[in-house]
């Protein structure tokens, strides 16, 4: 199995597959064959209404669920990256992702880094924490935060381990202005390191994208 560090040393061209996925929940369809292609250098946008199903697609590509049918294949130079590694190459920022309150900014940050396999020093941490708006903020208790600050902070985070795949749910929930300008900034680098996958409703968001999925939670329609 691979590790955080070992792929890093090489340039590699990323491309993420979607074949024929499907979920249904009790019988109830929600995802209906949707088939698509993003590559290294792309962004794609998933859009539809509350309910549609933006949020399992997301989990599905991601690897936090399974499809009812269906297959995601992720690839690097052509070759396909078993399930179990993609969470290297993977980042995700969410609603879903919750941090330990009683816990650190840095403490979160550290907790993080580690189940990943991954290592990053202090001078890192400090430079990510303030690139964010963060700076002086780290040995503050997670509950202390406000939700624009806890929303920072899940981006530190995900960024962190320079993913390959970026996956945004959401991404410029309870930020203020300051805070969709740094949005920005992440998703234009992203997808000069790979690939950004974004669920949302707001319009603004989908200048990040050369690909839209419309989705009606029975199926897709996908424009170039």
């Amino acid at each position: 199995m691979e590790t955080q560090n070992n792929r890093r040393n090489t340039k590699m061209n990323f491309e993420l597959r979607a074949s024929d996925i499907s979920k249904s929940f009790e019988c109830l369809p929600v995802l209906k064959n949707i088939t698509f292609e993003v590559s290294a250098g792309e962004g794609l946008i998933i859009t539809g209404a509350n309910g549609s199903g933006k949020s399992t697609l997301i989990r599905i590509l991601s690897g936090l669920n399974r499809p009812t049918s269906g297959e995601v294949i992720f690839s690097a130079d052509g070759n396909i990256v078993h399930r179990e590694d993609r969470r290297l190459y993977y980042s995700l920022v969410s609603p879903d992702m919750q941090f330990y309150e009683e816990l650190s900014a840095r403490e979160n940050m550290i907790f993080f880094i580690r189940i990943r396999g991954m290592q990053s020093p202090d001078i890192e941490m400090n430079e990510v924490l303030g690139r964010y708006g963060l700076q002086g903020r780290g040995n503050d208790l997670v509950k202390s935060y406000s939700s624009g600050m806890k929303q920072r902070l899940k981006y530190v985070v995900a960024l962190l381990s320079k993913p390959e795949v970026l996956f945004l749910d959401e991404p410029t929930s309870n930020l203020d202005e300051a805070g969709l300008e740094l949005v920005d900034a992440i998703c234009e680098e992203q997808k000069k390191r790979g690939i950004l996958v974004v669920a949302t409703n707001d319009k603004r968001d989908f200048k990040y994208g050369e690909k839209i999925i419309r989705l009606s939670g029975r199926g897709s329609r996908s424009t170039d």
